[in-house]
């Protein structure tokens, strides 16, 4: 019977579309915005104050709580980074349970907990939430902070700060925060090695005793759960959380700039260009324009289908991608559109970006692009249902941001009642590229003088990576009658002189240093010997085990890495010949090496000569070399893969070589991974066999 009553149905169906005639030119009309069933959070709040809200949703066996504190964040000044490691301080141990103790018991019930400044977050199965509740609770009120895991962190911390110092999207990000808000407000302050390095384990528990107070707090209880349930179980466990008056901060009140400027942060060598334009914008969560801003920002650079993305990748070709993004915040949001792009186009980069902004003022938006963006917009909204942690951010945000009580139950209504009007009033209101700040981090004299046409007095200012502002010591020329040969010549001398440099017939040098990942200091072990005619064997150690290595003989040679063994040849060989030249710098036409001076900058407390160094690739790398004794400070190579920089001091005579000089003091920073190392032995003209380099 169930297979006749389909065969019934096809052809009713069949026949229904042969009678009716399907114009395809015609766009469906948009249905009505589905209705949205968050669940009606219930909520009671304890005699300490801790406000509490519970959604039930029995569909599967998982219950999550979500902690919030309703406080504003800290300004931390010369100690900036110290709340955020209370957060990760909070889940390392408490008054009853150690480090250990508390993970064990976490893993033994499959359970999630973590923890941030102002917020704990905990899920896990039904049957044992008797017990996440309790472990929730313990790290909430009884944690005990220690040194030791201060220390370990202080580790992580610094040697993240480290790897990052040169990141393009870390020095964007730093200098952007900076000049958008500023040092006095909580969102311009800019962690530095220095500043983490001042935290104390006191700083970090007066924090927690300060502000982790019930009367502050919010919790959402999300899943399979009553109501009488949770409250049984919160009043036992939080119940006796003490409360008490928390500080309310307050901060300078930051806006956008009266006109644009532009400020441009230096990357030695960089190839390519990150560019952000962003400002401060008033946005506070449940205001109608949110949503509004919502679709224009997809419009504008939400995603692959936005304009920044289809005008600088699809049409350009400039880039990988460009967004952009507006952010509404209780204290102050912000406009930003991204991308990263190469040398050359940066400037033209700019430009389609601050087009496109006027556009979105000047142009309404077609309603095939209005609706498809809408649509996009409606299957994010519903797929973050899914989400126990976003149900439970709603129903905090209803409370403690007063939004209407039925503003997410409205929300896909309200998306789809957004007019190409709506979005032009936003666009003018929020979308303002004559009022913004183009920060942009590049490659000075490459990128730089290319940009001044945009700022409103057609003066660029300089910044480091951490936002201050740039000294003109350190953006200056150097003298013109001071050339590149000189400045080899002087390093030569200084190094030996000529007749030193070409006695070394062979050369080996072992350098130790550590290697920082995790927390974890791993000695490493580099093993270099180089012999005339141009033969090279390097090895690279970590722990005692051979991790990399690199062999040639002159002409040719392999790299092995990872148990993947590659043959060098064509480029890599030209280069690697010059690499293993040990008096490659007596005769830089070989390789087809040009210098030419860029100007002058500091390593360190020396001044320096900035020499740019271009093979007859084209490929470049910045020498710095000391004013005052010539020796080679600094050197640094960048690519499509990546950056590299070495540093050298502590020079010295090498025993037996006639006077020639070598560092023994480098730091290696290759994309972010740092090694400081010390050469331990040097030996020279002992004549290494040349099966070394076979």
């Amino acid at each position: 019977m169930k297979k006749l009553t389909l065969s019934i149905l096809s052809l009713a169906v069949a026949l229904s579309a042969s009678a009716q005639k399907l114009d395809r030119s015609i766009r469906p009309k948009a249905g009505p915005a589905p209705e949205v069933k968050l669940g009606e959070p219930q909520s009671f709040t304890l005699a300490n104050g801790l406000r509490v809200f519970v959604v039930e949703k029995h569909k599967l066996p998982v219950v999550s709580i979500s902690i919030q504190l309703d406080i504003d964040p800290a300004l931390e000044g010369e100690k900036a980074g110290y709340t955020s490691m209370v957060g990760e301080l909070l889940t390392s141990g408490t008054k009853t349970r150690s480090n250990e103790q508390l993970a064990k018991e976490i893993d033994y019930i499959g359970a999630n907990i973590n923890a941030s400044s102002s917020s704990v977050y905990a899920s896990g199965l039904k049957k044992h939430v008797g017990k996440i509740m309790e472990l929730t609770s313990d790290i909430t009120i009884n944690s005990d902070f220690k040194q030791d895991e201060l220390d370990k962190l202080m580790k992580r911390t610094l040697s993240g700060l480290e790897a990052n110092k040169n990141e393009p999207d870390d020095m964007l990000n730093n200098v952007s925060a900076s000049l958008n808000f500023g040092k006095q407000h909580p969102y311009g302050e800019v962690v530095t090695d220095v500043t983490a390095a001042k935290v104390t384990l006191d700083d970090c528990k007066k924090f927690y005793s300060t502000y982790f107070r019930p009367n502050v707090a919010y919790m959402a209880v999300i899943g399979d759960i009553t109501v009488g349930e949770a409250k049984e179980l919160i009043e036992k466990h939080f119940g006796k959380w003490q409360k008490a008056e928390v500080p309310v901060a307050t901060y300078s009140n930051p806006t956008a700039p009266a006109k644009t400027n532009v400020a441009f942060v230096p990357r030695e060598a960089a190839v390519q260009s990150v560019i952000n334009v962003t400002y401060p914008i008033d946005l506070k969560p449940g205001v109608p324009d949110v949503i509004k801003t919502r679709v224009a920002n997809s419009i504008l650079g939400g995603g692959s289908n936005g304009r920044l993305f289809l005008n600088l990748r699809e049409k350009h070709a400039w880039t990988y991608g460009s967004y952009s993004s507006i952010t509404q915040d209780h204290l102050k949001g912000n406009f930003t559109a991204y991308a990263k792009c190469r040398n050359a186009v940066s400037d033209s980069a700019v430009a389609e970006i601050l087009a496109e902004m006027n556009r979105l003022q000047t142009e309404k938006v077609g309603a095939e692009e209005l609706q498809n963006h809408l649509n996009y917009l409606s299957g994010s909204f519903a797929i973050g249902l899914e989400n126990a942690q976003t149900i439970a951010q709603y129903a905090i945000n209803i409370e403690r941001y007063k939004m209407p009580k039925d503003y997410y139950q409205n929300y896909l209504k309200n998306l789809n009642a957004v007019t190409a009007d709506d979005i032009q009033t936003v666009a003018r209101k929020y979308i303002t590229a004559s009022n913004a700040h183009i920060v942009v981090v590049g490659a000075k004299g490459d990128v730089d003088k290319s940009l001044t046409r945009f700022d409103s007095d057609g003066k660029l200012d300089y910044y480091d990576n951490y936002g201050n502002p740039l000294k003109a010591a350190e953006t200056k020329a150097a003298p013109a009658s001071i050339t590149a040969d000189d400045i080899l010549k002087k390093y030569v001398n200084a190094i030996g002189g000529e007749k030193a440099i070409t006695s070394i017939k062979d050369i080996k040098t072992v350098t130790k240093g550590t290697l920082s990942m995790q927390g974890q200091e791993l000695p490493i072990s580099i093993l270099e010997m180089k012999k005339a005619g141009n033969k090279l064997k390097s090895e690279v150690s970590v722990m005692g085990m051979v991790q990399q290595k690199q062999v040639f003989d002159g002409t040719k040679g392999y790299m092995e890495a990872g148990g993947q063994k590659q043959n060098i040849e064509g480029d890599e060989a030209a280069d690697m010949k010059e690499q293993a030249d040990i008096a490659a710098e007596l005769h830089p036409q070989q390789y087809g090496l040009k210098r030419s001076v860029k100007g002058m900058d500091k390593v360190g407390a020396a001044d320096a000569y900035v020499v740019e160094a271009v093979n007859a690739k084209g490929d470049k790398k910045m020498e710095y070399y000391d004013v005052a004794s010539g020796l080679l400070l600094k050197k640094v190579e960048t690519s499509e893969q990546g950056s590299q920089s070495m540093e050298y001091g502590d020079y010295k005579e090498v025993p037996g070589g006639n006077g020639y000089k070598i560092p023994y003091s480098v730091k290696l920073d290759a994309n972010g991974m740092v090694i400081p190392g010390k050469v331990e032995t040097v030996e020279i003209n002992k004549n290494i066999p040349d099966s070394e380099f076979n």
